[in-house]
């Protein structure tokens, strides 16, 4: 076995995957269909000006980077794919994927490419660089990202995180100097935008895709030694590789699978790309790009505008969609000898799991210990309650813990009073205001038969409901800045991010509902899936 490699930042790097898993043959950086292997290595394409615009201090940390190291000029460099530190084995990894519903045969990583493995701490942590150049995976694009998307990836990689939702992380943030040029909405308008890269970072990227397009081309050998490495690498736990074991990690998938959907309802976010190659592996929210939070509320949302016909994507089918793809996931194991009713088996841990956490989320949301009989019906009721006029779901939730049972024999306009925030247009409310009324009363009434007092509630309301979510209003105001020249709000929105439970005085305003200029300008309600 190599010995890892120490470079002169500090980190320390392991070539395990490439030296474990079969590699491309062909080492030309020429697009093409990639056989009977996991990854193609390929180095990035240098950029003209590269320039550090944030990066997460505790990514850092936790890859064992010190910021005496981060300050350095060669950091950045590195970073933005100019320079190979000793240790890196960059490659661009081989995998296809269901994309809306549809086979779509191989993609792989066409703007993204690896650098290597860091080992630190007893951890493992692969650094990717997304919009490094381009790969053989990279069809007819270009392999770059702009600075817009970048800068949502980035951000919202650290909020999630700090939201408690398992998410791959971002170390870092930089401009390239050279421009990228997009078609932001597919409409023909097509401009040069600036350049950026983040630097991705997760115990692997491995995805749903990754085992599937193995599968598909009936490569047994390839599939057999990937899925064995994954579980020897990160599910050691498991055991050695069986067919047992096989089930074992498919449930154990399926839980972390519906752990992670459920933390995404929970916050209100929506992927809007929840293709089987944005699926992790390891139960990782992965990709970041037309992503959103409801605004106001509506399951049938999605911020993606390549999915506005079917909606395929939308809030309210999320938990149904991470199914159906578990489910396209158990299809690609059936090569292995794997029977029909044992996947199925397997599988079944997801519905279970996916009932038990859901019913604790909405418990933890309402301020109770658990559910009882009747808070189904309540809970069902409260959805109707958010959409009977346009209603900020955060702002709600957060507010509804300022409620105390007393507050039910108030009268309805001190009852509804702490929740105004949430409303986009209080004054408007007319008959909606009986419906709300009638249920807070009802949710008081609940709260006050609780076998603990109401400030043990708010506590846990406060654990469950954010004060401070990513609302793309917010990141939009962050890019606009930023493609100005001023990338302050970069760090200040990373800043605020890091405590979203925190009331954090003075911030009042990145608590503030979507105000009404971000209503239908780009990039503050929906996205395309350009970069």
């Amino acid at each position: 076995m190599k010995s890892p490699t120490h470079d002169s930042l500090g980190l320390v790097w392991d070539d395990r995957f490439v030296r474990t898993l079969p590699a491309d043959p062909i080492e030309d950086n020429l697009p093409r269909q990639v056989h009977r292997a996991c990854f193609s290595r390929v180095r990035p394409t240098p950029v003209s000006g590269p320039a550090l615009v944030a990066h997460a201090p505790e990514v850092a940390k936790q890859i064992g980077l010190s910021e005496a190291a981060v300050a350095r000029p060669l950091f950045t460099e590195a970073v933005a794919g100019n320079q190979i530190l000793t240790g890196m084995e960059p490659y661009a990894a081989c995998y296809g994927g269901h994309q809306f519903g549809h086979w779509a045969g191989q993609l792989g990583d066409g703007r993204a490419i690896t650098l290597g493995e860091v080992v630190h701490d007893n951890a493992r942590f692969e650094l990717q660089l997304k919009g490094a150049g381009p790969t053989p995976y990279s069809r007819r694009a270009d392999g770059r990202a702009v600075l817009r998307s970048s800068i949502r990836e980035f951000l919202c990689s650290e909020a999630m995180h700090h939201l408690g939702v398992p998410t791959t992380r971002a170390l870092s943030l930089v401009t390239t100097g050279d421009p990228v040029r997009r078609d932001m909405f597919y409409d023909g308008n097509v401009q040069a935008e600036p350049g950026a890269i983040v630097c991705r970072v997760a115990p692997s990227f491995l995805r749903f895709g990754s085992f599937q397009i193995h599968a598909a081309r009936d490569d047994v050998e390839t599939l057999r030694t990937l899925l064995d490495d994954t579980i020897v690498t990160h599910f050691p736990h498991l055991g050695p590789p069986s067919k047992d074991t096989y089930l074992a990690w498919l449930a154990e998938l399926a839980e972390r699978t519906a752990e992670m959907v459920v933390h995404w309802m929970r916050v209100g976010f929506v992927h809007g790309v929840m293709n089987t190659d944005n699926m992790s592996a390891l139960g990782l929210t992965i990709d970041y790009g037309p992503y959103g939070w409801l605004e106001g509320y509506d399951p049938d949302w999605t911020p993606n505008t390549t999915d506005f016909q079917s909606r395929r994507y939308r809030y309210g089918t999320q938990t149904s969609v991470a199914g159906w793809n578990l489910a396209r996931l158990a299809e690609a194991l059936l090569p292995l000898d794997m029977s029909i009713p044992n996947l199925e088996g397997a599988l079944g841990r997801y519905s279970e799991a996916l009932n038990t956490r859901y019913r604790q989320m909405i418990a933890d949301k309402l301020g109770f210990l658990s559910l009882r009989e009747g808070d189904n019906e309540l809970y069902r009721d409260l959805n109707a309650v958010l959409q009977a006029t346009e209603t900020d779901m955060t702002l709600f939730y957060r507010h509804l813990a300022d409620l105390a049972p007393a507050d039910r024999e108030a009268d309805d306009a001190t009852l509804l009073a702490p929740l105004a925030p949430a409303y986009y247009d209080p004054a408007g409310m007319r008959e909606e205001k009986g419906q709300i009324v009638a249920w807070l009363r009802r949710y008081l009434a609940r709260a006050d038969a609780e076998e603990r007092p109401r400030e043990m509630q708010t506590a846990t309301m406060n654990k469950a409901n954010p004060r401070f979510v990513l609302r793309n209003y917010l990141a939009q105001e962050a890019i606009d800045l930023a493609q100005a020249g001023d990338t302050r709000r970069v760090t200040e929105l990373l800043d605020v991010m890091r405590r979203p439970y925190d009331e954090q005085p003075g911030r009042e305003r990145f608590a503030a509902r979507r105000p009404d200029w971000a209503r239908n300008k780009p990039g503050c309600s929906t996205l395309s899936c350009s970069s």
